[in-house]
């Protein structure tokens, strides 16, 4: 009989003014969660929390008996990003804190002082030679790609290092892609460089739709996001079976106890999570395609007989 997998909180993706990031992690710490992600992953000028705030955040949660990781950005462009950087894996070291590696620079940077990491998701980790390759690093756990189905994660899990940890995940909009551009910026006709902070009035990110109305992408500053919120809850009995060691949910701004819960609740009892449509971002739909082998926009419910498209 598998373990019971562990339940993760992917780091914030959107900007949040620094008392409602606070207080949201003030009451995750009361919630079923075992793992925190904390940390700056999507544009350096985002500033509301800093460095300080994230290490505070951390020794509370540890307190409350939480692994923590700290989170590099996804992509190190300039001499401050690599500055930045080198304050994060140093902070880490000193607080005895793990780091996600979200780009090979920090990759890099961590091996060079044997710390042991997590391999995140935008590393894009499709086969078992980039695995032990980054094993050999220090990585100690990999986030699989959203774009894995079933089949394909089987496969590669039957291949990688055995003393490597998985991770899924299971709830939440999917980044798709990142760019030099900010989206959230143009929209409001601003250059990237003065944006105004825009990021801020969109604590779930600014859904874009097609000219015929239909739902296509969640801008995020310079990520682009599905406009559907990937769930796996009808998959967590078939993930215990695959010996997925950690669940991953990624932060929205409502309900994040509730689907926790429901989580918890079915990971505990190794069965499918029943969670209410109105638990989903605003304006999504819910979505599984590519675990099933479609395209991501899909919903394929396990329990369904019938096939439901909704928009990516």
């Amino acid at each position: 009989m598998p373990n019971t997998p562990l339940l993760s909180l992917a780091p914030l993706s959107y900007y949040w003014p620094r008392r409602d990031t606070l207080q949201f992690y003030a009451d995750a710490l009361e919630w079923p969660v075992d793992i925190l992600y904390l940390g700056e992953v999507i544009c350096e000028r985002r500033h509301e929390s800093k460095l300080e705030d994230w290490i505070a955040i951390a020794n509370c949660a540890r307190e409350a008996g939480k692994e923590v990781v700290l989170s590099s950005m996804h992509l190190i462009e300039s001499e401050q990003d690599r500055r930045k950087l080198h304050r994060l894996i140093d902070a880490a070291g000193q607080h005895n804190l793990m780091v996600e590696a979200n780009d090979y620079s920090a990759v890099g940077v961590l091996h060079a002082h044997r710390m042991p990491f997590v391999a995140g998701p935008h590393l894009n980790l499709y086969h078992s030679a980039s695995l032990s390759r980054l094993r050999d690093l220090g990585a100690i756990r990999f986030t699989a790609p959203n774009e894995l189905s079933q089949q394909d994660l089987t496969a590669l899990l039957a291949q990688k290092p055995l003393d490597m940890q998985t991770e899924v995940h299971v709830w939440g909009r999917m980044a798709l892609a990142f760019s030099a551009r900010c989206f959230t910026a143009r929209h409001h006709r601003l250059h990237k460089d003065q944006c105004e902070f825009r990021c801020l009035d969109y604590p779930d990110g600014l859904l874009l739709s097609t000219q015929e109305n239909e739902r296509f992408l969640n801008l995020n500053g310079i990520q682009t996001q599905s406009a559907t919120c990937l769930n796996l809850a009808a998959q967590l009995p078939t993930l215990n079976a695959m010996h997925v060691e950690v669940l991953r949910l990624q932060v929205q701004s409502q309900n994040m106890a509730t689907i926790l819960a429901c989580f918890d609740e079915a990971r505990r009892n190794n069965q499918v999570a029943m969670i209410d449509p109105q638990y989903l971002p605003p304006d999504a739909q819910a979505s599984d395609g590519y675990w099933q082998g479609k395209p991501g926009r899909q919903l394929i419910s396990a329990s369904s007989k019938r096939r439901v498209t909704t928009n990516l």
